[in-house]
C-alpha cells in the first residue's frame, strides 16, 4: 500500500463508525496464493498482492478490471458481483453482471504469478445487445516495484509491459496481446491535497509525454478471444529471473493453464488433501487453506494479510510473531493424523526455522520477516537491546519450545532441534523466579506488563513437554555452553529437570487464584497487586496441564493409583472447571448480530464508538479449545463435568464454524466484531483457524463417546 492509496482511503472513510481511515481492508473478498506470493481478490474484484512479507516484492498496489463497449467502460467493480472458491482450492470466481454481459473470472496464484481468465457471455435475457467483436477487457493495474511508486520505468512489448524501479520486475502480460496500452502518472499533488478522492484511472493526457513509460500505471485492452481473454502479472527479481525468461513463464502459463479446469487442476495441487471423510469437513478445508496462504516458502506464518502498513490504528500484522506461529505449528502437529492430512514438509519448515531463528541467550525476537526469519520492526526486543526484560514477551519461547518438543518426539525432519531445545531450557530458566512465576514481561496481547497467568501457562506446557519428551537432552548438544548464558550450569539429566521445572510452575500458579471471582487472575502487576479481571488467554491453562498431567501420568507408570490419578490433582482440577466456566461465561458477549468472547474485561482496543469490548474470533476459539482440553482431562477421570464441557465446547465452536455469527461467507475468521456485526482488523487471522482446527480434531478423535448426546440434543 502506498501513501497515497492511504490518503485516499482516509478521504472516502474519515469519520466512519466501523471503519478506520487510511487503511486497505480485506473483511471483503478472497485470497489466492499459498507458500509464497499473496493476492487478494476484493468482493467487488479489485486486484491487491499483500505478499511483500512472504516474498520481498510489493506486486500491485491497485487495479480495476472493465468490460469496454466500443470504446465506453463499464467497470466491473461498479456491478453487481458474486464471488465464491472453486471447491477446495485458493482458485477465485467472481461474476459479474453488466448491462451488456456477464463476466466470469477466475482468479489464481502460482507461486510469483497470478492469472486472471475472464469469459464473457453476451447471449443471456436481460443483456443489450452487443457485438462481440466489439468488446474487450480493459485492465488498469498499478505496480510498486521494491515498493517503490516513484522514479519507475516501463518496457513494451507486443503482449507485455515489464515495470521496474531496480530489482524488482513485474510483468503484465496477455496470451492475446495488448490492443492499446498506455502509461498512467501517480495522483499529483493538487490531487492528494483535494478533499475529494480522485478516481482512477484519468483519461489519457495528450501533455504529458513522460506518463508513457516512467510510472508503476498501465491501462492495457486485452481482445477477447472466443469469448476469454486471460491475463498474467509476474513479480521477478532481476538477479534471479532474466526478462527472457520471465516472458517464457507467463507464455508457459498461459498455454498450459488454458481452461478452468486446468487452472482448477493447479489449484488443487497446492493445498493439502483433506479426505472426505475428515469431521467437519468444510472447516477443516478453509482453516488449511488459510494458513497455506499465510504461508512463507520458509514455512514461517504472517499473523494476518497486512491492512495497516502504516501503523495508523496498529502495529502491523504482516510480520511472524513466533507466539502465534508456534502455536499454529502445534495444533497442526496434533491434529494432522486426526483429520487425515499429511502435513509432514510444513511440520519440517517450521522447526527448521524456529531453530534457524533462535537468538544466541535461547530466546526468539519480538517479530521477524517471514521469508527469511530477518528481525522485523517490533517493540519487544528488550532481549536485543540492553535493558530489562520488561519489554520482552517470553511466552513466545515457552510456545516454540512446546511445539519442538514435541516435534522431537514425533520425529520431524529438522537438524538442530536438540541444541536448541537445550539453549531455549538454559533461557526458560533465566526466566523464571525463585517464586516459580516467570518473571515480570509483556503479555499475549502485547499491551502492558506483569507476571501473567498465560506467559506461567506457557512456561507449564513447555517444561511438561520437555519433560515428556526431553529423554537423551545434554548440554552436550551445544557447541559451546559458555556461550549460551545459563546453559553450563544446567544438570547433566535435562528431562529431569524439566520435570522439577514443571511441578514448580504448577505450584506456584495458585499464586495468582482469586477466590471470590473463581477464577485465576490475569496477572500480578509491575507494583505487586493483583489484577483480577477475566482474560481469555488464561484459558491456555487447560491446555498446559493436560501437558502437566500427561507427564504425571508417564512418571507414574507401572503405580496403577498414581497413573490413574495422574499429576493434576482433584483441588486444582476444581479450580480449573471453576476459572474456564468463569471466564468463558464472564467475557460472553450476545447481540443481534454475533455472539461470542471478548478478549478481556476492560478492552478498549479499535473500539471506535462502541462502548463495550469487541468480540474477538482467536477468544471464542480458545474458549471452545480451553473447553474440549478440560473436557479430556476430566474424560480421563470418568468425571461427570466433561460431558458439559464438551456441551460448552461445541456451543463455542458453532460461533466460529462456517455458518457461525463470527464466520464470514468467506469461511474467513477476521480478528474482531463490532456489535453490529462488522467484521474488523485482520482478515483472514491464522491463530484462530489453527484452534478452530485443533478443536475439531480434538472433540472428533479424543471425546467421540459424547458425540451421540450432542447429536442427539440437536
Amino acid at each position: 500500500m502506498q501513501l497515497r492509496d492511504a490518503l485516499d482511503d482516509y478521504k472516502r472513510h474519515a469519520g466512519d463508525g466501523t471503519r478506520f481511515p487510511g487503511e486497505r481492508r480485506t473483511v471483503s473478498g478472497r485470497f489466492s496464493g499459498g507458500d509464497g506470493r499473496l493476492v487478494h481478490v476484493g468482493g467487488d474484484g479489485e486486484l491487491r498482492d499483500f505478499g511483500y512479507p512472504l516474498t520481498g516484492q510489493a506486486g500491485l498496489v491497485r487495479s480495476r478490471i472493465g468490460l469496454a463497449v466500443d470504446g465506453e467502460v463499464t467497470w466491473l467493480d461498479e456491478t453487481h458481483t458474486t464471488q465464491r472458491y472453486v471447491g477446495d482450492t485458493a482458485l477465485v470466481e467472481t461474476v459479474h453482471e453488466t448491462p451488456h454481459a456477464t463476466v466470469t473470472r477466475h482468479d489464481l496464484t502460482l507461486g510469483d504469478a497470478h492469472l486472471t481468465r475472464a469469459t464473457v457471455d453476451a447471449g443471456e435475457d436481460g443483456h443489450a445487445n452487443v457485438d462481440p467483436e466489439a468488446l474487450s477487457l480493459v485492465v488498469y493495474a498499478r505496480f510498486a516495484p521494491d515498493g517503490r511508486d516513484d522514479r519507475v520505468g516501463q518496457l513494451r512489448f507486443d503482449d507485455a509491459v515489464e515495470v521496474y524501479h531496480a530489482d524488482e520486475h513485474d510483468f503484465l502480460a496477455s496470451a492475446t496481446g495488448l490492443a492499446d496500452l498506455r502509461g498512467q502518472l501517480p495522483a499529483t499533488f493538487p490531487e492528494l491535497l483535494d478533499e475529494d478522492p480522485t478516481d482512477l484511472p484519468r483519461a489519457r493526457d495528450g501533455d504529458r509525454y513522460e506518463e508513457e513509460r516512467l510510472s508503476g500505471e498501465v491501462i492495457a485492452d486485452v481482445p477477447f478471444e472466443d469469448g476469454v481473454a486471460t491475463v498474467a502479472t509476474l513479480l521477478t527479481d532481476r538477479t534471479e529471473t532474466d526478462r527472457e525468461a520471465a516472458r517464457d513463464r507467463l507464455d508457459a502459463l498461459f498455454s498450459d493453464l488454458d481452461s478452468v479446469d486446468a487452472l482448477a487442476d493447479a489449484a488443487a495441487a497446492e493445498l493439502p488433501s483433506v479426505p472426505e471423510s475428515a469431521p467437519a469437513r468444510e472447516s477443516v478445508v478453509a482453516d488449511l487453506r488459510v494458513l497455506s496462504l499465510l504461508s512463507a516458502p520458509s514455512g514461517l506464518r504472517i499473523a494476518g494479510a497486512d491492512f495497516d502498513p502504516y501503523y495508523a490504528h496498529s502495529g502491523g500484522y504482516g510480520y511472524t510473531w513466533f507466539r502465534d506461529d508456534a502455536e499454529i505449528s502445534g495444533f497442526l502437529l496434533g491434529a494432522a493424523d486426526a483429520v487425515g492430512v499429511d502435513l509432514d514438509d510444513r511440520h519440517a519448515r517450521s522447526a527448521r526455522m524456529y531453530v534457524a531463528t533462535q537468538r544466541p541467550d535461547g530466546s526468539w525476537p519480538h517479530r521477524v520477516w517471514p521469508r527469511d526469519g530477518a528481525l522485523a520492526p517490533g517493540w519487544a526486543n528488550a532481549r536485543i537491546e540492553d535493558g530489562p526484560d520488561v519489554d520482552y514477551q517470553a511466552d513466545q519461547t515457552g510456545s516454540v519450545v512446546a511445539y519442538l518438543a514435541r516435534a522431537r518426539d514425533a520425529g520431524v525432519d529438522a537438524d538442530g532441534i536438540d541444541r536448541t531445545l537445550v539453549a531455549a531450557l538454559a533461557g526458560l530458566d533465566r526466566t523464571l523466579e525463585v517464586d516459580g512465576r516467570p518473571v515480570v514481561c509483556q503479555n499475549a496481547w502485547e499491551d502492558s506488563a506483569g507476571r501473567f497467568t498465560h506467559t506461567a501457562a506457557t512456561f507449564l506446557e513447555a517444561y511438561s513437554e520437555l519433560g515428556r519428551h526431553g529423554e537423551g537432552l545434554t548440554v552436550d548438544a551445544l557447541d559451546d555452553p559458555e556461550t549460551v548464558p545459563g546453559a553450563a550450569s544446567l544438570p547433566d539429566d535435562l528431562a529431569a529437570h524439566a520435570r522439577d521445572r514443571a511441578r514448580e510452575v504448577y505450584d506456584a500458579i495458585d499464586d495468582l487464584w482469586v477466590p471470590e471471582r473463581g477464577c485465576y487472575a490475569l496477572r500480578e502487576t509491575v507494583d505487586g497487586g493483583i489484577d483480577d479481571r477475566l482474560d481469555s488467554s488464561t484459558l491456555g491453562l487447560a491446555a498446559a496441564h493436560r501437558s502437566f498431567d500427561a507427564l504425571g501420568r508417564e512418571d507414574a507408570e507401572g503405580d496403577e493409583k498414581a497413573a490413574e490419578g495422574g499429576a493434576v490433582d482433584d483441588e486444582r482440577l476444581d479450580r480449573l472447571v471453576s476459572h474456564v466456566e468463569t471466564v468463558v461465561d464472564g467475557l460472553y458477549h450476545e447481540t443481534d448480530a454475533i455472539a461470542g468472547l471478548t478478549r478481556y474485561e476492560g478492552d478498549g482496543w479499535r473500539r471506535a464508538g462502541q462502548a463495550s469490548e469487541k468480540v474477538w474470533t482467536v477468544s471464542t476459539a480458545w474458549g471452545a479449545n480451553a473447553c474440549a482440553e478440560l473436557a479430556a482431562l476430566l474424560a480421563v477421570r470418568d468425571d461427570p463435568r466433561a460431558a458439559e464441557m464438551v456441551e460448552r465446547a461445541r456451543d463455542l465452536l458453532a460461533h466460529v464454524s462456517p455458518g457461525g455469527s463470527l464466520c464470514e461467507p468467506t469461511t474467513y475468521l477476521p480478528e474482531q466484531f463490532f456489535d453490529d456485526g462488522t467484521p474488523d482488523s485482520a482478515t483472514p487471522l491464522g491463530w484462530p483457524h489453527a484452534i478452530r482446527l485443533a478443536t475439531v480434531a480434538l472433540l472428533d478423535d479424543e471425546l467421540p463417546q459424547f458425540a451421540d448426546r450432542a447429536a442427539a440434543d440437536d
